[in-house]
């Protein structure tokens, strides 16, 4: 069985997304309809990389969510700890300096960032507030973290539908495009547990991040947030 478990073992989610690696990005394009491809476009106009910027790249998987950093000038470092995801996105983009490390202890020293971004990985954190806390320490004062994440709907009706999508309709999509589809249940549990858009900006703050704001993005099925160190 691919999937994990809602106590986020870390093992078990390392594991569980090693197993997903090959086709991750191909199933999350077809899973989302399209829609992963704008978030990643807001999340690179909320950065706002400059050229020099030194950037991380947290739960980066096979490096979709940093290549458009490169591209923009900014030294972009990604890291993840699913081995299975860093091996994919070597292979896939050789020029990017993938890195191994653990959300809750980053193999960083302290200010070394002049940002920090994290998309659709937050939740998979064992401890995601110690991980927006490590997120705070490696970033220099005054830099900049983006937080893409799924959230909460705002619209009721719409809601409805959304949580129907998720814990019916993505299961049967998933086993048809997915390596491991019974990850994709742990994913929409994951999703339905997390917390509302005011949470993780409460959450951030807790972290020791100042002025935590968010934008909606697709009606509030995810949420962008923007924080300062």
């Amino acid at each position: 069985m691919a999937r994990a478990e809602l106590d986020k073992q870390p093992a078990d989610v390392r594991r569980m997304f090693d197993t997903v690696a090959r086709r991750y990005d191909l199933t999350n394009d077809i899973l989302s309809f399209g829609q992963d491809r704008r978030w990643r476009k807001d999340v690179l106009a909320a950065l706002d990389p400059s050229y020099g910027d030194l950037i991380l790249d947290l739960a980066a998987g096979t490096g979709t969510s940093s290549q458009p950093f490169a591209d923009a000038g900014a030294s972009v470092v990604p890291c993840d700890f699913s081995i299975g995801m860093l091996q994919v996105g070597k292979k896939q983009r050789p020029h990017l300096p993938f890195t191994a490390g653990d959300g809750t202890r980053l193999p960083f020293r302290d200010g070394t960032f002049d940002k920090v971004t994290i998309s659709f990985g937050l939740r998979n954190i064992v401890d995601p507030l110690a991980g927006l806390a490590e997120l705070r320490r490696v970033t220099k004062p005054g830099g900049t973290l983006v937080v893409c994440e799924f959230s909460h709907p705002t619209l009721a009706p719409w809601r409805t539908v959304y949580l129907e999508y998720l814990m019916k309709a993505l299961p049967p999509i998933a086993r048809a495009v997915s390596s491991a589809p019974d990850a994709y249940v742990y994913l929409a549990e994951s999703i339905r547990a997390w917390p509302d858009q005011r949470g993780l900006a409460d959450l951030i703050a807790q972290a020791g991040w100042t002025s935590p704001q968010w934008r909606n993005l697709s009606g509030g099925i995810v949420a962008l947030h923007r924080a300062t160190a």
